[in-house]
């Protein structure tokens, strides 16, 4: 008999796993989702991604990820990489904690440069940066257009024979003898060899009817795209830490970015029927963004008034921007784990369940990784890399309910040792 895989949610770290899964002729591969596929997080990401970060695992996972990026661009029809490099900027306050990092990428074979503000000049003359900020330069980073990504992996999906099923939500767990053998979605049993659980800040409350519950907290994030500049911005991803954001460009000649709120509190999903769509950035970050960000790239305070949404295809009128300045603002849900990484592989209490989550702010950067390393755990018994950091299983379950159940904002939420974004 052919194996079987269910997938729960067809974000991108789903729809990553099918492919990657029917990509080694695994068997039937099924993905059910609520809603339409990319409903969630995936279509309100930046979409930025750099190798450069803080954990061994995560930059062995992250070169992954570059390679998948770069290779899918050949692979998926309408889509491909946008690879301009990402430029990560810090303060003398904040580099000494990143420069501590550079044994380990030299140690791994990472390619980096560090930069000046003359050098990045320089390099990026549409950059106009002010103080003295350090830039670690991460030649192979980049950016991938959700809008573009999402319609066409999921084709690829198809493509390969997976089945996805939309407006089909999970209501129950199928497990036999302590094992995981399928869900109960849309009213009908799937029975399935391996259950693949990608649902994001939906995770504790998918889970919890197997009481199985992880140290998962969420929080609001936004991001704002202008309207159409006179001339293309040339610079690359930049994460730009010291003035609270990131920046990029975006097509149709439009420049991409988002803020942090530090003041942001927890965000706790009601129950599995909720909807991002719901979500709207809280007033006066829009102005915060365009002051912190917009003087960043000159050209951006030039952007055209006319024609506001006409490119966005995939745009409904609650994303539209509410003020003059942004043609589109979106908000989402960031999902972090205790620990700050990545929730990623087997579960050991119910053989044959697997879990892809709680990427920080970077989900859409992690996913063809995810994909390719649960991919691996599903058909072969073992990832591409080590991925013991990223375990399910290494968080107590004492240490898990007292996290879950204290309530913190944004800002007191730290990781160690790197920045919160991407």
């Amino acid at each position: 008999m052919p194996r079987r895989a269910v997938i729960v949610g067809a974000g991108v770290t789903g729809l990553s796993t099918a492919y990657h899964l029917a990509r080694k002729s695994y068997g039937n591969i099924t993905v059910v989702e609520k809603g339409r596929v990319g409903d969630g997080a995936s279509s309100r990401a930046a979409g930025i991604i750099t190798g450069l970060l803080w954990s061994e695992t995560g930059v062995l996972a992250r070169r992954i990820s570059l390679a998948r990026f770069r290779e899918l661009s050949g692979e998926l029809d309408g889509y491909r990489f946008q690879d301009v490099g990402c430029l990560n900027l810090f303060d003398a306050a904040s580099w000494p904690e990143r420069e501590r990092l550079l044994p380990l990428y030299d140690r791994l074979g990472v390619e980096y440069t560090v930069m000046d503000r003359t050098g990045m000049a320089a390099a990026w003359p549409d950059l106009a940066l002010t103080g003295e900020p350090v830039g670690l330069f991460d030649p192979l980073g980049g950016y991938s257009e959700p809008e573009h990504y999402l319609p066409a992996l999921a084709d690829g999906c198809r493509a390969l024979g997976v089945e996805i099923r939309e407006g089909c939500m999970v209501s129950d767990f199928i497990v036999d003898a302590g094992r995981m053998a399928g869900v109960v979605a849309g009213g009908k049993r799937i029975e399935a060899d391996a259950v693949v659980s990608t649902v994001h800040v939906w995770t504790l409350k998918v889970l919890e009817s197997i009481g199985l519950q992880l140290p998962l907290k969420s929080f609001v994030h936004q991001r704002y795209v202008t309207a159409p500049l006179p001339t293309p911005v040339r610079i690359p991803a930049v994460n730009a830490n010291p003035y609270g954001g990131y920046v990029r460009p975006h097509y149709g000649q439009r420049l991409l970015a988002g803020i942090e709120n530090p003041d942001a509190p927890e965000f706790r999903v009601p129950d599995r029927t909720f909807q991002m769509s719901t979500i709207t950035p809280p007033p006066g970050l829009g102005e915060v963004a365009r002051e912190n960000l917009l003087p960043l790239v000159p050209l951006a305070g030039r952007a055209g008034r006319a024609g506001r949404a006409d490119h966005a295809d995939h745009v409904d009128h609650a994303d539209r921007a509410r003020y003059t300045g942004w043609e589109i603002e979106k908000a989402g849900l960031l999902s972090f784990s205790g620990d700050g990484e990545p929730v990623l592989g087997p579960v050991e209490r119910f053989p044959g369940l697997y879990v892809g989550v709680a990427f920080h702010s970077g989900g859409f950067a992690y996913n063809p990784a995810a994909g390719v390393l649960l991919a691996g755990c599903v058909a072969d018994g073992r990832p591409e890399i080590d991925i013991g950091d990223f375990s399910p299983d290494r968080f107590d379950s004492r240490d898990t309910e007292s996290f879950n159940r204290t309530r913190i904002t944004h800002g007191e939420y730290s990781l160690p040792g790197h920045s919160r974004r991407h």
